[in-house]
């Protein structure tokens, strides 16, 4: 199996914490994930639900709110392999780096959702930003 991976990584000034709490829900990723519009959430079964009528099934992997670190798995005839992990680690008391990675095979793939990836990141920290500035 040859994979294809890709990794995105953004700092966002809030705590890893406040952050983890979007981040980590694997039932709201549809608020910060552009493109997805709603998911479907059974136990570690889930199925997002794109803008464009596709549903991928998942299947979540590990949600570790210690180690704050979210992986799934997609679960589509398309793909012989796929894992994403998001991982938010924390850079003080009010800034982490947030980490969304990608491995699939066919490698294709890994490129296809890295346009996703990067968008996801931009919209989390916008929103965590934004709530920043609306509380001073």
């Amino acid at each position: 199996m040859t994979l294809g991976s890709i990794r995105h990584e953004i700092v966002i000034e809030r705590s890893a914490s406040t952050v983890w709490e979007l981040a980590g829900d694997a039932g709201r990723l549809h608020e910060w994930f552009p493109g997805i519009v709603s998911l479907d959430l059974d136990g570690t079964k889930r199925t997002i639900h794109l803008a464009g009528g596709l549903s991928m099934p998942e299947d979540i992997v590990i949600n570790d709110a210690l180690a704050r670190r979210f992986e799934y798995s997609i679960s589509l005839p398309i793909f012989v392999f796929h894992r994403g992990t998001i991982d938010v680690i924390s850079m003080g008391e009010n800034r982490c780096m947030v980490v969304y990675a990608c491995e699939a095979d066919p490698r294709t793939m890994a490129l296809i959702i890295s346009g996703g990836c990067y968008r996801a990141l931009q919209e989390l920290k916008r929103q965590m930003e934004l709530s920043t500035e609306a509380a001073n």
